[in-house]
């Protein structure tokens, strides 16, 4: 029989296979013991990390396998050239080979319905970032047919929304269409390294409360930058307190035509999106066919109220255009047609000066990383609204969103992303898969080919009440009161997420509210709760029980020692003995260690025994590698026993 240490041999072979064992007496595994294959030879008796085994003569374990950069390459190629990764990161493989006719009617219905709501939100939010109105119809096709493709969310509607719109805006620093469309080029690069390095990890940074805090400030700024076509006014952009002190400086210019019309849009599409609530007839069971058409016809112009309104106020305008009576300020002149492809703008000219593309980079600074962030936010949030419990795959959605964008912006566009409101029109118009996209593109490109000329009658009040019908509820105020009875301190980051975004720029607010953040992660880290008590054994040996409530890192070392000592000293006398517990500690890093090491030696030079219990092997052996003298562990009750009664009886 051949004989084997644990320690000197990866155990393993088709025939004959172990299972890994723990230590005696302990239910947690020996740190070198662990073989985790299906169990064919079983030993009988408890092993440790030193415990030799016999084997039969025939046995022979495989050699370690040698890590290489070649292997792994090998290995990530075959992993990603495989069927199941191919589906994984092309969806539409998966169900297009399933799609039946009820689904292709369903996403026919919802593709209209959302091209309608569309159209009259891209021109809409065209205005907001300063661009010509038919950016935001180029916004609306090219990624609408790329995520039907890529896209893994059936309720997801790509194009342009009211914060990208509004962060467009706030970073042009007037490169206008050239800015805009190279800022689109740049989050789809953005999002596609991101999700390319899997580093959707780096959203759980924004958390709820300063999300709800940016937010709510990019509602209002939104609505402040619509007030002024509500009233008729024209005057220069600027920040959000520059804005109203505009309004009320140029307050008696107001348009009365253009502020009746505006106020009368909100009571109709505020009006109309209650009428959706409204039920004819009986409960579902004794409906006849008349109370669901009739419920279907309520629904449908609930849904459609945007372009319902933009509709019946351009009409209006336009006869009374004809008629020489110019009551509103109308969009004007769109291009018409569809844009000519061509690749974004790297380099521009504003009056003499001419920016290469470093400059204008540089002069995007911050914007070329929140807007990407924030697009794959609002994305992934509307995936997680709609998802019915599914989990979400996060890298596909940026992978996704980054060719959605970079291929946008040869038709130039500005930063896209999926948008609550239409995701809500897709999911209740009862869209089956991401196909709906297809329709609501065709729609996009129809209204550019042959609609242009009409959407010159369109009056921009109408427009701004389009856009303040939606984002006055993405204002998240109701939030406020679960976050007081949950967190108190979470209101500090929400609050200074919010203040900074109206009172500085966006994305500076959301800087200074993950910084927040992450000073409180590191200020909970740097302190953490050390419970001390006095405890007796079975054999009445008293001693002192410490137990830290989390890992043990560099931020919290010093004052874990430090309390440490106090409450030995505070508690006991240098005779009794502690114990620390440590089976919250998950993880450790050298200082921490070194921290150890130096607690141990303060135990020595005052002869007061310390004893470690229940460590895990990883920490144990980061303790161990500072070499600290006198440093003893236990992994058992029974082990921990015995060594106190040594120390009571030396």
């Amino acid at each position: 029989m051949k004989k084997y240490k644990l320690t000197d041999q990866n155990i393993h072979n088709p025939k004959v296979s172990l299972t890994w064992y723990g230590m005696e007496g302990s239910d947690e595994p020996a740190k070198n013991d662990q073989v985790q294959v299906p169990t064919v030879y079983q030993c009988s008796q408890n092993l440790n990390a030193s415990t030799a085994i016999s084997l039969p003569e025939d046995f022979k374990p495989a050699e370690k396998s040698k890590s290489s950069l070649v292997t792994w390459i090998k290995q990530k190629t075959k992993n990603s050239c495989s069927k199941k990764m191919l589906h994984k990161r092309i969806p539409i493989l998966s169900w297009l080979p399933q799609y039946n006719t009820n689904q292709a009617i369903s996403d026919l219905v919802a593709g209209v319905t959302v091209g309608l709501t569309v159209i009259p939100q891209a021109i809409a939010y065209s205005n907001i970032a300063g661009l010509p109105p038919q950016i935001g119809l180029y916004s609306s096709f090219v990624a609408c047919f790329i995520y039907t493709i890529l896209g893994s969310c059936k309720d997801s509607a790509i194009g342009p929304t009211a914060i990208s719109a509004l962060l467009s805006q706030e970073n042009s620093h007037g490169f206008g269409v050239d800015g805009a469309v190279l800022l689109c080029f740049l989050t789809g690069c953005v999002e596609l390294l991101m999700g390319a390095l899997q580093l959707g990890f780096i959203i759980d940074f924004i958390s709820g409360p300063v999300s709800v805090g940016f937010t709510s400030a990019a509602a209002i700024i939104i609505a402040t930058t619509q007030v002024k076509d509500i009233l008729g006014l024209s005057y220069p952009g600027g920040s959000f307190l520059l804005v109203w002190e505009q309004i009320f400086q140029h307050i008696k210019e107001t348009r009365v035509g253009d502020c009746v019309l505006g106020i009368s849009c909100l009571v109709v599409l505020f009006t109309l999106r209650k009428l959706k609530d409204c039920q004819i007839g009986p409960s579902d069971e004794k409906k006849t066919r008349v109370h669901v058409v009739a419920n279907k016809t309520i629904w449908f112009i609930s849904t459609a109220r945007n372009i319902i309104v933009v509709i019946f106020c351009s009409v209006m305008a336009c006869l009374l255009q004809k008629s020489n009576l110019k009551f509103f300020t109308l969009t004007g002149y769109v291009k018409p047609g569809l844009p000519t492809p061509t690749v974004p703008a790297f380099n521009t000219q504003i009056g003499n000066k001419t920016y290469d593309f470093i400059e204008m980079v540089s002069t995007l600074g911050t914007a070329v990383f929140i807007v990407p962030l924030f697009g794959i936010l609002e994305n992934i949030a509307l995936a997680k609204v709609f998802s019915d419990g599914r989990t979400i795959d996060a890298t596909q959605e940026m992978l996704a969103l980054g060719v959605c964008n970079i291929a946008s912006s040869f038709v130039s566009s500005m930063p896209v992303t999926g948008a609550l409101s239409r995701g809500a029109v897709n999911n209740s118009s009862g869209v089956k898969t991401t196909f709906g996209g297809i329709y609501t593109g065709i729609i996009v490109i129809v209204s550019l080919h042959f609609f242009t000329p009409y959407f010159f009658y369109i009056p921009k009040a109408s427009l701004a009440a389009v856009i303040i019908a939606a984002v006055v509820f993405m204002v998240e105020f109701h939030v406020v009161k679960p976050i007081w009875r949950s967190k108190k301190t979470d209101l500090i980051s929400a609050v200074a997420t919010f203040v900074s975004c109206l009172l500085l720029r966006l994305e500076l607010g959301i800087v200074i509210g993950i910084g927040i953040n992450i000073i409180s992660l590191l200020y909970a880290s740097a302190r953490p709760s050390v419970h001390v008590k006095k405890v007796k054994n079975e054999l009445g040996c008293e001693y002192l029980l410490i137990t830290p409530d989390r890992s043990l890192v560099f931020p919290s070392v010093e004052y874990v020692r430090t309390a440490v000592s106090k409450a030995s000293v505070k508690q006991g006398s240098s005779s009794i003995p502690v114990v620390i517990d440590a089976r919250h500690v998950q993880s450790a890093d050298f200082t921490a260690a070194k921290g150890v090491k130096t607690l141990i030696e303060d135990f020595v030079k005052r002869k007061q025994p310390i004893l470690f219990f229940n460590l895990k092997p990883s920490v144990t052996s980061i303790f161990q590698g500072v070499q600290p003298s006198g440093f003893v562990y236990c992994q058992t009750l029974n082990e921990l026993n015995d060594k106190l009664n040594q120390f009571i009886n030396a």
